[in-house]
């Protein structure tokens, strides 16, 4: 089973920058990246889960429009690790942002936010105005 463990939220404010990690089955040999597909989701206070960024094997990505330009999704297969770069945070990306994972069986970017079945616990971002 994969296991996924975010870092790197903070308070910040308005303008300012983070950068999310995951670290994804850090002690089991037996993960292969190329198995699954992961992405970056956020659950505001109030509302629901929703995807913020996904990357694909070939390193295209999808992002949710209110965060375009502003965040960067990245993989480094070799550490296991997914990143999510925050810039220009605003007080409406407040939210914790959490780590997900599907078992790949089609292009990542083509999954749906409710077909990723594995998540991490999460990392608390805050942006003050």
């Amino acid at each position: 089973q994969v296991q996924l463990v975010e870092s790197g939220g903070g308070s910040v404010d308005s303008g300012g920058s983070l950068r999310l990690s995951c670290q994804a089955s850090r002690h089991d040999a037996r993960y292969v990246p190329s198995d699954f597909c992961l992405a970056w989701f956020r659950q505001a206070p109030g509302k629901e889960r929703d995807r913020v960024a996904s990357i694909d094997l070939d390193g295209s990505t999808v992002y949710k429009n209110a965060v375009k330009g502003r965040f960067t999704i990245s993989q480094d297969n070799v550490k296991n690790i997914l990143y999510l770069q925050l810039n220009s945070l605003k007080p409406d990306d407040t939210a914790i942002y959490y780590c997900a994972a599907v078992r790949r069986k089609q292009r990542c970017n083509a999954y749906e936010g409710n077909e990723y079945r594995i998540w991490g616990h999460g990392t608390q971002v805050t942006v003050s105005s």
